[in-house]
């Protein structure tokens, strides 16, 4: 229960909540961060309270991250905003899906997802350097609507790693830089956080003070990723994702193997 956290319990949720806004600002992969935290912290409630806790304190900071890259990148709309919106359909989909699909038969073949991203990026050494998008008009309705659906399932149906799978996917199939990448992921990432809490809250799987408490340290946390993104460019947003993505693999590789 809430009225269980004392200040060292309110001091880990407040910092896996900053360093989970600083990371998923940049490349995702903050519920990696925020997640264990809260488990941790709270062992007795619901996970799906949890998990809705999560996903409003993670919507604040990655809403802030989205406008700070609007102020600052030419953020490409005709693509991200029909991959929004598709995400967000079907993210709801993928959350009514978890009632009749066995979860845990996903982990091999994320674990599989994730070394081909890691190993193509590291082979392709100008992978995401260059902003140099690749397609225009139905095409690229096409290819946003059919990229927004996919993650936007998982997102709902699993959720770790979205956000370095949009960014993957952005940078390989439209010709984006990490930094373009990363903008435009944030938006179709509020887009399933909110069809993810338009479930959760209704239903009152929420904390709320812990959810004010975590969304306030994400929106810092965002405030120095984006800072941070925004100053070093696509490489440094390269060295990070490559850095989060090996983390998601280890962390898949023990829950699977």
């Amino acid at each position: 229960m809430e009225n269980s956290l004392n200040f060292p319990l309110l001091a880990v949720i407040a910092l896996s909540a900053l360093f989970a806004g600083l990371i998923d600002s940049m490349v995702g992969g903050g519920g990696l961060i925020q997640i264990p935290a809260l488990f941790t912290t709270l062992p007795k409630e619901l996970p799906a309270t949890l998990f809705g806790t999560n996903k409003i304190a993670s919507i604040f900071g990655t809403a802030n991250a989205a406008w700070r890259y609007s102020r600052r990148v030419n953020m490409p709309w005709r693509t991200t905003l029909p991959a929004a919106s598709a995400a967000f359909a079907f993210s709801y989909l993928g959350a009514m899906a978890v009632a009749w699909l066995p979860r845990d038969l996903l982990r091999p073949l994320i674990l599989i997802m994730l070394v081909g991203s890691a190993a193509y990026t590291f082979w392709r050494k100008d992978f995401g350097a260059f902003h140099q998008p690749q397609h225009g008009g139905r095409r690229e309705l096409v290819y946003a609507v059919m990229v927004g659906a996919a993650i936007g399932f998982y997102d709902g149906f699993f959720g770790p790693g979205t956000g370095s799978f949009l960014i993957f996917l952005f940078i390989r199939f439209f010709g984006f830089d990490f930094l373009h990448a990363s903008a435009a992921s944030k938006v179709v990432n509020v887009a399933t956080n909110l069809a993810a809490i338009s479930f959760f809250v209704p239903n009152g799987f929420f904390l709320p003070f812990a959810a004010v408490l975590m969304a306030s340290f994400n929106i810092l946390g965002s405030v120095i990723g984006t800072h941070l993104a925004l100053r070093h460019g696509s490489g440094f947003v390269r060295r990070v994702f490559l850095l989060v993505v090996c983390s998601l693999i280890l962390k898949f590789a023990w829950d699977t193997l």
